[in-house]
Formats: C-alpha cells, sequence, structure tokens
C-alpha cells in the first residue's frame, strides 16, 4: 500500500470526521486544509495525499483531517480546534506537528493558543489572524455564490483568485471539466465553515503561541490579504517568516521548495 496509507472516520458529536493516514515515521504531522474541505472531505484520496506529501512519508506518520461531517450552524473555528484536539486524543496522538493551510491555518493558531501541549511546531500556511477587507469581500461573494447553488462560478472565483497568471493558463483549459465535477449534494457545510472564516479573530492571542512557528504566504494573496502572513509573524514572537514574491494563495502549490522549507523547519 502507497506509504501505508490508510482512510479512517473518527465518531465525534453525533457525526464522524474524515482522515487520512500515511507514511513510514513515527513523529505525528497534521495537516489541516483549507475551505475547500467544506465541498468536499478527504474521503477517497488518500492515494493523492500520500503522493502529495510524498516528501514527509519517510520521517512522520502524516494524518490530514477534515472537519466533521455534520458541522452545527455557528461553529467557530475555534470550536474546529477543540474538534481536532478531541480527535487527536481518541486516535492517541499526544503531541505532534501541525500544518495549516488557509482555513486549516486559521484553525491551527486555536489549536495552539487553547491547547499547547498538543503542539511540538506550528506551521501556517497562507492563512490570517483577523479580518480584512479583501477576505470580507471574497469569502462574502463565495457564499453568495454557494447559496446562488452556483457550484461552476465558485469554483472558477475560487481558481482565479488563488492562483498566479502563469499557473491560471493552464488550468483554464480544465475548467469546463473541473467544474463538472465534485459538487456537493447541499452547500450547508461549506457556508458554515464560510462563515467561521469571516468571524476569525486570535490576533490579540497570537502571542500565546510560543512553539516554534512557521508562517508560510505570498505577498501577491487575493484571498486572505497582502500583509496577513507578516502581521502574524510580528505577533508571534518564536516564529520566522518565509514571503514568497509575486505568488499568492497558490503558494502552497506554486513554490516549488514550499514542502522542502517545511520539511526542513520541522527537522531542524
Amino acid at each position: 500500500m502507497f506509504y501505508r496509507a490508510i482512510e479512517g472516520s473518527i465518531d465525534i458529536d453525533n457525526t464522524d470526521m474524515d482522515y487520512v493516514a500515511f507514511g513510514k515515521g513515527q513523529k505525528p504531522f497534521i495537516i489541516l486544509p483549507g475551505l475547500g474541505d467544506g465541498l468536499k472531505t478527504v474521503k477517497g484520496t488518500k492515494l493523492l495525499l500520500a503522493r502529495m506529501y510524498k516528501l514527509f512519508a519517510k520521517e512522520f506518520r502524516v494524518y490530514v483531517f477534515s472537519r466533521k461531517n455534520k458541522i452545527e450552524k455557528g461553529c467557530s473555528t475555534r470550536d474546529m480546534a477543540r474538534d481536532q484536539s478531541i480527535t487527536m486524543e481518541k486516535l492517541g496522538i499526544e503531541k505532534g506537528h501541525i500544518m495549516g493551510v488557509s482555513q486549516g491555518g486559521m484553525i491551527a493558531q486555536y489549536i495552539a493558543i487553547d491547547y499547547p501541549e498538543l503542539v511540538d511546531k506550528l506551521i501556517i500556511g497562507v492563512s490570517v489572524s483577523r479580518q480584512n477587507n479583501t477576505m470580507q469581500k471574497v469569502i462574502k461573494d463565495w457564499i453568495e455564490l454557494a447559496e446562488k447553488d452556483d457550484y461552476k462560478n465558485l469554483i472558477i472565483d475560487t481558481m482565479e483568485k488563488t492562483f498566479t497568471e502563469n499557473r491560471l493558463k493552464r488550468y483554464r483549459k480544465m475548467y469546463p471539466a473541473i467544474t463538472r465535477v465534485g459538487k456537493p449534494k447541499d452547500f450547508n457545510r461549506f457556508i458554515i465553515q464560510a462563515h467561521s472564516c469571516l468571524n476569525h479573530n486570535a490576533y490579540d492571542e497570537l502571542d500565546k503561541i510560543k512553539c516554534p512557528t512557521l508562517i508560510i504566504g505570498g505577498d501577491r494573496d487575493k484571498i486572505v490579504g497582502e500583509n496577513a502572513s507578516e502581521e502574524m509573524a510580528e505577533k508571534i514572537k518564536n516564529s520566522r517568516l518565509i514571503l514568497y514574491k509575486g505568488l499568492g494563495h497558490g503558494a502552497y502549490e506554486e513554490a516549488k521548495d514550499f514542502n522542502e522549507k517545511v520539511l526542513e523547519f520541522l527537522l531542524a
């Protein structure tokens, strides 16, 4: 089996949470994906994720967690951090490295703030600690498209705001196919998660994060804003900032050395 990849689910709060695990190492490395999780969980993606994060498979046992399958209206990023702490306990994960990307980075902030005993090292990728006009407009537009059941334009707008023009030249050819697959039965889960992004504000508590922290962003981010990463780095004392010039929200995919920089930080 590819890097010992498995899929599973954890019972929590009268529902369950999907996860994928792979890797030959012993040390847990937990990855929390972004808002796209609201459209589709990690279920059925174990081989894709194992290949995507294969660089970590030798040194770590990697876990990629979705949010709960049934999320209560009003559920916050802080509530999602609490959910994550419960699932870690149920899997016997006492402590690990945690990387959150985009919305996952918001949740990861609260894990480090509220459950510091669970976090060895923290990576916050293309995320934000508090509200700004850029994120408010983008997320509200996405919520409106979801409420209209307009999956096609939701996906296209997400792609257009995530990637650089060079990458989009390749992806635009695939829009007809991409926008026809993966549509959820309903958008409730996505909308609830989107609202949690709109209400996220951990900025005043970032100084509670004491673990070594790597913050990675792009200086052309059209989703969380252009200064979100610098803002977090200034507030988290034991942090290091990597800011990719000319890249935006898709830096985690477009920067060829993104995973290498994360691995270097984890092994230091």
